[in-house]
């Protein structure tokens, strides 16, 4: 504990705990606030220079072995705020994870919020990726956000303000988003928690969800896929040490036990070249790759 803060403070926290990929150095500092209040008042003791990286459940990320030189947020089971107005607007926390989102919705009997059940990220996440699936987006279903700034100051920022694109946001530099309203369509057809079963079947069809893995490693180019476009490279299989492109999905790369972080970089590029060689498409990185060498 920090004098004046109720949050913990773990110092050289290795990030391989922290991301779903199980790989990644230490972070110098690593800050699991109480709770929104806290958060807001950690924010202001920081030096405006000290880089900051926010992790929820650590889905999109890749922390070079060198490490993270900054501190690190966890907000993942911390901003959990969620519930349901009266006016039938959800209020999420950005710590919620997007599952126990999705699930929440059905059994408010609202549907549109089922593909989230799909993503195994937070919402924080999802609203700074614009994360999607199934045909969903994350901001397709926001109307508004709040963001806290480095002063520790929160704001509410409408969609439009934002301009949420394909996997990406406007936000501005230095805000991170705490949390967001989604509205949703009611739906008492009881059929929510049925769609929610089938799109995870799907998903287990075609990922390979057992292993770790970051998720989609790149980004969908314009009118084609990046699995179809790796897969076509005949690149499932394609190995940098214990890092291996996925036989069951070409955009997932896998950790086999023990693989670097350098590693899995190096795979990214390995493919991105051999793709760009083939294909003239030059993938972008869906996953956000931070830290030092």
């Amino acid at each position: 504990m920090i004098n004046g803060l109720n949050g913990t403070m773990k110092l050289r926290e290795p990030m391989a705990r922290h991301s779903s990929w199980r790989a990644g150095g230490p972070a110098d500092r690593f800050y699991i606030p109480a709770n929104l209040q806290d958060l807001c008042d950690f924010l202001c003791t920081l030096d405006p220079a000290e880089p900051l990286l926010w992790v929820g459940l650590g889905s999109n990320l890749l922390v070079r072995d060198g490490g993270f030189h900054g501190t690190v947020i966890a907000v993942s089971g911390v901003l959990g705020q969620l519930e349901i107005r009266a006016d039938g607007a959800i209020t999420a926390g950005a710590g919620v994870s997007c599952p126990k989102l999705a699930r929440f919705t059905v059994s408010k009997s609202l549907s549109g919020a089922e593909f989230l059940a799909g993503i195994p990220g937070t919402v924080g996440g999802a609203l700074a990726m614009n994360a999607g699936a199934f045909g969903g987006e994350t901001w397709g279903i926001v109307s508004s956000a709040q963001t806290v700034d480095r002063s520790g100051r929160l704001r509410r920022r409408s969609r439009a303000e934002l301009k949420p694109g394909y996997r990406s946001v406007d936000i501005p530099e230095g805000e991170w988003f705490v949390s967001a309203e989604f509205r949703l369509v009611a739906d008492d057809s009881g059929q929510g928690e049925q769609r929610i079963r089938e799109l995870l079947a799907q998903r287990a069809l075609t990922q390979p969800l057992g292993d770790a893995s970051c998720g989609s490693v790149f980004r969908n180019p314009p009118g084609d896929s990046a699995g179809r476009l790796i897969d076509a490279c005949g690149l499932k299989g394609l190995r940098s040490g214990n890092a291996v492109v996925s036989d069951k999905h070409a955009n997932f790369i896998i950790n086999l036990g023990g693989a670097t972080a350098t590693d899995i970089e190096r795979l990214i590029c390995m493919v991105q070249q051999r793709v760009n060689q083939d294909s003239g498409i030059l993938l972008e990185p869906e996953v956000r790759i931070v830290g030092h060498e």
